[in-house]
């Protein structure tokens, strides 16, 4: 349904997952074939120049090519005809040499690889906006008290820019998990029929190096027909990413219902509006990523499910990998956008924030409290004191030190001074400013490293 493209998918990114951008990839592999033969002296020079040429996906049928793929359940041999008859109109003795030595799984797999390439480029940039975004915020509220939630309770505090550490800390790990797969699983698919290379004689290896040369793209031990895992770690590497986009969509939802309203998507005319309810600004952005994350770990599931494939090329699990693996790149890809693009307006509540604190009329302090008495009573006696006194608290409504005040006099214990310490929860944040330093040295080491690559 192109309708709803909008809602799943990445503007920047779909270009590169088009009809004719697949066909171009497996053209553009086809090119590069014939150049690498004609440079090892297998092929005319003419003949290469020639199948280049025409290695255009405008002058592909592109009705006729879905027409004809059922009949050999994959679009490398029909194309691989139409191509063939482009290039014979020109020069009849170049067609003969139209995917010398190759077998269909090289072009369709190599096609697949170049185009899953070409789309990291957008979506690092989206991953390197968000996690830019995360660093100032996790900066500027590193002191920004909120409730820490366990188990959907209140717990003790902790700090907002502590929370966005830790969104960013996970980002940045996909981020290197994405950056290994240029080396470790987008590499050249090249093996003949059946991965030995054989219509080529002794100059298999040579034809590989250079195309592989002329692809920019890593050139494997030996080809990988039926293994499958490479394939799954590009899946399974957006499945983790989704899967964190997931997260943290999913807490910024909940900090946004009207009971907590500590955070919210940006207002706008018409943006999360409800077709009967006038009050409503719903996250609309949350939920995008929401729907599209919530369908990608079933297509993970897919392609895992291919990877025993029989023999030297699978019957129908590999032919259900590519559509497949697209789809959880798009859909990725989508959640990423919209989070990159919702993160720099996101509205935050700071005074909702710290008056949630107070929601539980101070047992948010209670262990901090139980801790410092426990220098003084030991640790079970002290737990014992203040469960009591929460349980008093949670019956009468008082605040936790009115009700430690009746119970006993803290006084003796604990100095007035130190109960005001405890009660403040910018002493109660622990060590999470060093983490969050921690999490932005990784970040600054990333974006020092980007400088430099792009000044050469």
């Amino acid at each position: 349904m192109p309708l709803l493209d909008g809602l799943f998918h990445s503007p920047p990114v779909e270009p590169f997952f088009s009809d004719a951008a697949c066909v171009q990839a497996i053209l553009d592999f086809e090119a590069a074939l014939a150049r690498a033969e004609s440079k090892a002296s297998l092929i005319p020079p003419t003949a290469s120049v020639a199948i280049a040429a025409n290695c255009r996906a405008e002058l592909i049928d592109l009705s006729s090519l879905a027409s004809a793929a059922p009949q050999s359940a994959s679009l490398a041999i029909p194309l691989v005809k139409q191509l063939t008859a482009l290039v014979a109109k020109q020069d009849a003795e170049a067609a003969r040499f139209i995917h010398w030595g190759a077998t269909s799984q090289d072009a369709i797999d190599t096609g697949l690889i170049l185009q899953i390439r070409n789309a990291l480029t957008p979506i690092l940039i989206d991953l390197d906006s968000l996690c830019d975004t995360l660093a100032e915020l996790a900066d500027t509220h590193r002191s920004t008290p909120i409730p820490a939630r366990t188990l959907l309770q209140q717990a003790i505090p902790t700090s907002f820019g502590f929370i966005v550490a830790g969104w960013l800390d996970a980002l940045l790990r996909h981020r290197t998990r994405i950056l290994a797969l240029k080396n470790n699983s987008l590499v050249l698919q090249f093996g003949g029929a059946v991965g030995t290379l054989a219509a080529l004689g002794a100059n298999g290896p040579i034809v590989a190096k250079l195309l592989a040369e002329g692809l920019s793209l890593p050139l494997p031990a030996a080809p990988w027909h039926s293994h499958r895992d490479r394939i799954a770690e590009i899946a399974t590497t957006f499945g983790l990413l989704s899967g964190s986009l997931a997260k943290i969509a999913h807490d910024l939802s909940l900090h946004m219902q009207t009971e907590i309203a500590e955070l919210s998507e940006p207002a706008a005319p018409g943006r999360g509006s409800s077709s009967t309810m006038p009050h409503k600004q719903n996250p609309v952005a949350c939920a995008a990523i929401l729907a599209a994350t919530t369908r990608v770990p079933g297509l993970v599931s897919t392609i895992l499910s291919a990877m025993p494939q029989d023999y030297q090329r699978g019957l129908g699990n590999w032919h259900a990998e590519a559509q497949t693996i697209t789809e959880i790149l798009r859909f990725s890809a989508g959640a990423l956008h919209h989070l990159a693009t919702l993160t720099p307006n996101l509205q935050i509540n700071t005074v909702r924030m710290r008056a949630n604190l107070d929601l539980s009329h101070g047992l948010i302090y209670a262990e901090a409290i139980s801790i410092a008495l426990a220098e003084k009573l030991g640790r079970a006696v002290a737990h014992e004191k203040i469960e009591s006194a929460c349980a008093a608290t949670a019956r009468s409504g008082r605040h936790l030190r009115e009700v430690l005040s009746s119970q006993f006099d803290p006084s003796t214990l604990l100095p007035t001074a130190d109960l005001d310490r405890l009660f403040d929860p910018l002493n109660y944040l622990g060590s999470s400013s060093a983490f969050i330093d921690a999490i932005l040295a990784a970040n600054n080491t990333r974006k020092n490293l980007q400088e430099a690559i792009s000044k050469g």
